[in-house]
């Protein structure tokens, strides 16, 4: 039974799939300081916070049982991603969840800006009926430029679309190609910033974006510019705007973030008239809430059964269009990391990994993952999972090595592992997945096999001459070991070969010791997968 503890205020319709699961306990305890966090959390298997709880490395060294820590919601400040990544503890969010609205916000406040609505209704409600200090533009051929174009910022710019606005586009990973798609202009941020007549940005906060539009950009910005931050606080220098507003460069801003939540009574955007600001509402809808809890849900309960799952932000992020074509081979991927791990005989200093066939051409980190996992775990046990693999071969000074080709031996896939050690030694293990078969080891070391990597095996290196099998066969069934399957392989009659039985149950280490004894057998150790 997985327990899993909700320590802020998340809907109940976004985790009732938790609670419906029959193999999973969830407790709800709001409200909790860290002290308290941290004298409960080690019986918890999993961590569903939004942002009232600030998931910290002392939380998390206490949750010795922590396999994930969800965050119902897209920003992760509030958890040590650091901390998390060295303790294998996978950081999921919902990225997907409050897209919609959070666009809608941007627009909402896109409008009220352009039409002055807030301080219009603050004027009527007062008993003054001014229509004269209200007059606004138009959105129609304006230019709009929309700095950031992953999930909400593309959305944004679909919409002002709709309302007749040129959209000038800015991302780093945006191609031509695809602002062509979506029929925007690639543009610099200079180019917005001198040519736009609106600006949203819709970036992360990193040390690249943090005042991305500060004095030097309000120098040669375009008069008349109104300005949409419903991102995050910090990417726009707060001073320096509220400056370029006195000076008449800007006409007027709409902020729902601040650099520091809440702002200070005294901030200088809560009493200039041409700002508007809301309390960081742009997820802040029935319909975003449930979206978000429902999204990490789903996805807190892949990571306890051990099933594939997205949105790991401790984790290189992986196209979906990627995930589909790597999934299918993560299993045997590990299998093979494990199966080489097993047969080595030496501690590993490199783990080199070759991909060959359809898989040369793609992204293959989370493959290599799952490898490099399989490697450690033998060693490492539950100690390893696939967010920390990298960091703790690295701390062991394990180089991964990564190579691709077209070519793969006759496979339409082809994954090769090779552990080398110090001393120059090598293992090598090779799979597969056959249509109409599924996983198949199909190469160890020099030999060809063809096996299913499932279960007791036992892998004997001898030399290839008349009689050993039989002697084998004697010896384990004289030891109550059934053998289910054989596979031999040698490259020249005579010389060095392998033998891998399938067996019905684990082998006790005195068999393997025995079969050692027999002549021309050099090597008998038990593979378990």
């Amino acid at each position: 039974m997985f327990k899993v503890l909700v320590s802020d205020p998340i809907s109940d319709l976004g985790i009732q799939q938790l609670m419906d699961a029959a193999d999973v306990l969830v407790e709800k305890k709001t409200g909790l300081g860290e002290d308290e966090l941290v004298a409960i959390i080690g019986e918890y298997d999993a961590l569903l916070v939004r942002s009232q709880t600030r998931v910290t490395e002392k939380i998390m060294e206490a949750g010795t049982n922590l396999k994930v820590v969800g965050r119902a919601g897209v920003g992760v400040d509030n958890i040590d991603l650091e901390a998390a990544t060295k303790r294998g503890i996978i950081v999921i969010n919902a990225p997907d969840g409050n897209t919609i609205t959070t666009c809608e916000h941007t627009f909402a406040m896109m409008m009220a800006l352009a039409r002055h609505i807030p301080q219009a209704y603050a004027k009527t409600v007062g008993g003054v009926w001014d229509r004269k200090s209200f007059l606004g533009v138009e959105l129609r051929n304006k230019t709009l430029g929309v700095m950031g174009m992953g999930r909400i910022g593309s959305e944004v710019a679909k919409r002002a679309k709709a309302f007749g606005m040129n959209i000038l586009a800015f991302d780093p990973f945006l191609t031509q190609e695809r602002a062509e798609k979506m029929e925007v202009k690639l543009a610099s941020v200079d180019d917005i910033v001198r040519n736009a007549d609106f600006m949203t940005v819709h970036t992360p906060l990193t040390p690249e974006t943090h005042h991305m539009i500060s004095r030097p950009q309000f120098e040669v910005m375009k008069k008349g510019m109104r300005i949409v931050n419903c991102a995050r606080g910090g990417i726009i220098d707060e001073t320096a705007l509220v400056e370029a507003i006195n000076e008449g460069i800007v006409a007027g801003a709409a902020f729902d973030v601040f650099e520091s939540e809440p702002p200070e009574k005294d901030h200088p955007f809560l009493t200039n008239p041409k700002i508007i600001v809301t309390p960081h509402l742009g997820a802040s809808t029935v319909e975003a809430q449930e979206n978000v809890a429902i999204d990490v849900s789903e996805e807190v309960l892949h990571i306890l059964r051990n099933e594939p799952f997205k949105n790991a932000v401790n984790m290189p992020p992986v196209a979906a269009s990627v995930m589909s074509r790597l999934q299918p081979y993560f299993s045997i991927g590990e299998k093979l990391g494990s199966f080489a791990a097993q047969a080595a005989n030496q501690a590993v200093n490199e783990i080199h990994v070759d991909y060959a066939g359809d898989l040369s051409d793609v992204d293959t980190l989370p493959l290599t993952r799952y490898i490099v996992k399989g490697v450690l775990a033998h060693h490492l046990g539950s100690e390893v999972n696939i967010v920390n693999c990298m960091h703790l071969a690295k701390l062991r000074d394990i180089n991964v090595v990564v190579t691709q080709a077209s070519k793969s031996k006759g496979f339409t896939n082809l994954l090769t592992v090779t552990l080398k050690t110090q001393n120059n030694e090598e293992t090598l293990v090779a799979g597969t997945l056959l249509n109409g078969y599924g996983e198949r080891i199909v190469q160890i070391d020099k030999f060809p096999v063809d096996m299913a990597p499932e279960g007791h095996q036992i892998l004997i290196s001898h030399n290839d001459k008349p009689g050993i099998i039989g002697s084998v066969g004697t010896l384990l069934g004289q030891n109550d070991v059934n053998i289910a399957s054989m596979q031999v392989g040698r490259k020249i009659i005579g010389g060095a070969a392998i033998m891998i039985l399938s067996v019905d149950k684990a082998v006790q280490k005195d068999v393997l010791v025995q079969l050692t004894t027999l002549a021309e057998l050099n090597r008998a150790i038990e593979i378990t997968l």
